[in-house]
C-alpha cells in the first residue's frame, strides 16, 4: 500500500483508494477501514460511529497493549481490505426514497408544492444532507427552526453548504 496524509491523518491506499485510515481522539485512537461494511467482522472488533455512517468502520483502541492483542486480528483486517479494494468490491448505500423525513419537514412538504418539487429537484446529496440535518435536532422546535431557515435555499436549489 502507499501512505498519504488525507483530511490531516494517515491513509493507506491500494491503487490510489483509500483502505485503511489512522484517527486519534481525545479518548481514542481508531484505525478505519472506509469500506468496514464489507468485512466478515469475525471477531467483532468493527464499530460503526453513528447510525448514518453505511459504509465505515473503526476498530477503537485507548492503550498500546489493546493495540498489541488485536495486531493479528488487524493484520488480517487490513488484507481483507486490500482485497475487497482490488475486487472493485462495492457498497450498496441506503437511496435517498429509503431515509425518514422528519415529520416538521414532511408537514412543510405537504403544505407547499413549490417547496416539495424544489426539494425533490435536488441532487439525493443535498436531500440527504438536509435531511440529516433536520433529523440531528432533538427537539422539534429546532427542527422546525431549521427547515424555516432552509427554505429559501432549497427554493433556490442549493444545498446546505453552498
Amino acid at each position: 500500500m502507499d501512505e498519504a496524509l488525507k483530511w490531516g491523518v494517515p491513509a493507506y491506499q491500494h491503487r490510489g483508494k483509500n483502505v485503511v485510515l489512522m484517527h486519534g481522539f481525545k479518548e481514542y485512537c481508531a484505525v478505519l477501514f472506509p469500506k468496514g461494511a464489507l468485512l466478515r467482522d469475525s471477531k467483532r472488533v468493527l464499530i460503526q460511529q453513528t447510525a448514518n455512517v453505511q459504509s465505515a468502520r473503526q476498530v477503537r483502541f485507548k492503550t498500546v497493549a489493546e493495540i498489541v492483542k488485536l495486531a493479528p486480528t488487524l493484520e488480517a483486517y487490513v488484507k481483507e481490505a486490500i482485497a475487497l479494494e482490488a475486487s472493485g468490491a462495492k457498497v450498496k448505500f441506503k437511496r435517498i426514497e429509503e431515509y425518514e423525513v422528519p415529520t416538521e419537514f414532511q408537514a412543510r412538504l405537504d403544505d407547499d408544492s413549490k417547496l416539495e418539487e424544489a426539494f425533490e429537484a435536488l441532487t439525493p446529496g443535498r436531500r440527504r444532507g438536509y435531511l440529516f440535518f433536520f433529523a440531528q435536532a432533538k427537539q422539534s422546535k429546532t427542527r422546525v427552526a431549521r427547515v424555516a431557515k432552509c427554505v429559501p435555499r432549497i427554493l433556490a436549489g442549493k444545498g446546505l453548504d453552498d
